[in-house]
């Protein structure tokens, strides 16, 4: 039998990539073993390219359908004769290596890590994650072949994500930290941050012999430290704003928030006692707070307050829920009843 199976295998004529995977990117020939007949055909069928290796070394790369006619030193009949003793084994090896050279698309990538750097609104570090689809394709299958696939026998579009997916945050860290783009504008400006990332990673590729020809992003998080630091510069803001709109610093307003969320303790006999204390500060520090901030013209040292104004400032504080409808009323009475 292995005389046969030697006259079999340098009987070989036609050589081609037939009903590869799906998901094979570069895939060697091996349908009878890796001598071959002298003049055999080679096939390259469309949407393919084929590496012929001869001896260790790239040979030539053919890069257009149809069909090629292969010379080696394997004499029909005759190797596979003289190395009967050396269990049909002949020197001359050849490697027939085929490639998709069509687009490769729609490509899942997620970072592999947080990628971090100096937000140019809050002026503090940031966490971000991204997530997309890039497509590419093989430009140089010579370049690639030596440089990426190697020994693989076999080479497959999930071992090429980790490829891209391993280089990708440097690029994606770079961009973030040169275009300035905030927390804010992360989303409204995924496109130019997707056109900026991919011609950084061109630069990388080029030389491993592939290219990106599209990619995007489709959602982006921020690690929960930041959003933490976030939402408290956002919640601060908020309350900065309702103080100034009710005429009071927030200085101020964040004295009564705080007397108030003490005056509705009432957790045990010593708790009723602070609470009643808070509230009584409470109401103190509400009539200095608008006694205080509704004088009206300054004569010398002697203000005059216009009860008007303060009516409307009282009401600011009531709808903006600082004080009870109870509070309003009474000190409503107080201030008409003092003029």
């Amino acid at each position: 039998m292995g005389l046969f199976d030697g006259l079999k295998r340098q009987l070989r004529s036609v050589i081609e990539w037939e009903n590869p995977a799906p998901n094979a990117l570069f895939e060697q020939w091996t349908d009878n073993g890796d001598e071959i007949k002298n003049a055999s055909t080679l096939i390259v069928g469309p949407g393919q390219g084929c590496i012929f290796v001869y001896q260790g070394k790239v040979q030539a790369v053919y890069q257009d359908e149809g069909s090629v006619n292969l010379k080696t030193d394997n004499i029909p009949f005759w190797t596979t004769i003289t190395k009967f003793m050396q269990f049909f084994e002949s020197e001359h090896k050849v490697g027939i290596y085929f490639f998709r050279k069509t687009v490769i698309l729609d490509q899942k990538w997620g970072t592999s890590s947080l990628i971090k750097y100096l937000d140019p609104t809050y002026k503090f570090p940031v966490g971000l994650r991204a997530f997309g689809n890039y497509s590419y394709r093989i430009k140089e299958a010579g370049s690639f072949f030596v440089n990426v696939v190697g020994s693989h026998g076999v080479f497959t579009t999930e071992t090429m994500r980790s490829v891209i997916v391993s280089r990708l945050n440097q690029p994606l860290a770079d961009f973030l930290a040169t275009s300035h783009f905030g927390y804010l504008d992360i989303d409204a400006n995924r496109e130019e941050i997707a056109e900026g990332v991919r011609e950084k990673m061109a630069a990388i590729f080029v030389d491993l012999g592939f290219e990106i020809t599209d990619f995007r992003i489709e959602g982006t998080d921020f690690d929960e430290e930041t959003l933490k630091r976030i939402n408290r510069i956002a919640d601060m803001t908020a309350e900065a704003q309702a103080a100034q709109a009710v005429g009071l610093d927030y200085a101020k307003i964040q004295q009564l928030e705080a007397l108030r969320e003490a005056a509705r303790n009432e957790g045990g006999g010593a708790g009723m006692g602070m609470g009643l204390g808070a509230g009584i500060s409470f109401g103190q520090n509400i009539a200095q707070a608008m006694n205080s901030n509704a004088a009206g013209t300054v004569t010398g040292n002697n203000p005059v307050v216009d009860p008007a104004e303060k009516l409307a400032q009282l009401k600011k504080l009531f709808e903006a829920e600082l004080i009870s409808a109870d509070e309003y009323a009474a000190k409503k009475k107080a201030i008409l009843d003092a003029f």
